[in-house]
């Protein structure tokens, strides 16, 4: 079986005190990009700038159906490494191939445009995934009675909660047919229902052949989910493996 997400010798580097914008528009991109490498090009960040790297060599495979949880303390490299499978952000060494189509749940609110409803928003989503409008209708009904939204679904998103947010973030995410599914600490701010609720549609769509790469602090989702993890430390994958075995080793090192 061919890998759908092959990662080789990734590394992103950060210099202290640049910012980087994630999607942008056309317009935006276009002056963040000036304004961020403006120092670079006058030489401003140079070998002796601050800067450091959130990720270093890292390499992976992962397949389709293949359900894969990462690890790790605060500051690790996990979010940055879904930026970057993500494409929100590039990295400095190395590169990410995906092969297939992608969808993504990098933050509560990450994806949404405030000012359009939650039924334009879930269009939006869903061309930004590549998808037409018939294909988009023809899962709509299925999305928002999975968001449990159905009330709020014609009012702005920037009147939701955060709750609200993930709702709708994961049910479209997960219901737009992606080869490949980006999760960060999705379940975080979800309440327990919802909680069962994801873990079964990540279940579901992995049996149907879609691969999952699941960030998360939740260690005990992680081994019910997983067929492997990752755990991640300053930057580099310090261990690979079944999750009992990840998890065991996490724990032991930061317990001692």
């Amino acid at each position: 079986m061919k890998p759908i997400i092959k990662a080789a010798n990734v590394g992103k580097k950060y210099y202290i005190g640049a910012r980087e914008a994630a999607r942008p528009t056309w317009r935006d991109a276009l002056k963040n990009s000036v304004r961020n490498n403006a120092p670079l090009l006058l030489g401003r960040y140079g070998p002796h700038h601050p800067s450091i790297w959130a990720l270093k060599n890292v390499s992976f495979e992962i397949f389709p159906g293949e359900v894969v949880g990462i690890i790790g303390t605060n500051g690790a490299g996990k979010s940055t490494l879904l930026r970057i499978l993500a494409r929100v952000t590039r990295p400095t060494t190395g590169g990410a191939d995906l092969y297939g189509r992608g969808g993504s749940l990098l933050g509560v609110s990450t994806g949404f445009h405030p000012d359009l409803t939650g039924r334009e928003n879930i269009y939006l989503n869903g061309a930004i995934l590549g998808m037409k409008r018939n294909e988009i209708s023809r899962k709509f009904d299925e999305i928002v009675a999975f968001a449990e939204i159905e009330d709020f679904l014609d009012t702005q998103t920037k009147r939701y909660s955060s709750g609200m947010y993930l709702r709708l973030g994961f049910a479209i995410a997960a219901h737009l047919e992606p080869d490949i599914l980006l999760l960060d600490e999705v379940l975080t701010t979800a309440d327990v229902s919802f909680q069962k609720k994801c873990l079964d549609r990540i279940k579901s769509v992995s049996h149907d052949g879609t691969a999952v790469v699941f960030v998360s602090h939740n260690l005990k989702s992680v081994t019910q989910l997983c067929q492997r993890a990752f755990h991640f430390h300053r930057g580099e994958i310090h261990e690979e493996g079944k999750p009992d075995a990840v998890i065991a080793n996490y724990l032991r090192k930061f317990s001692a």
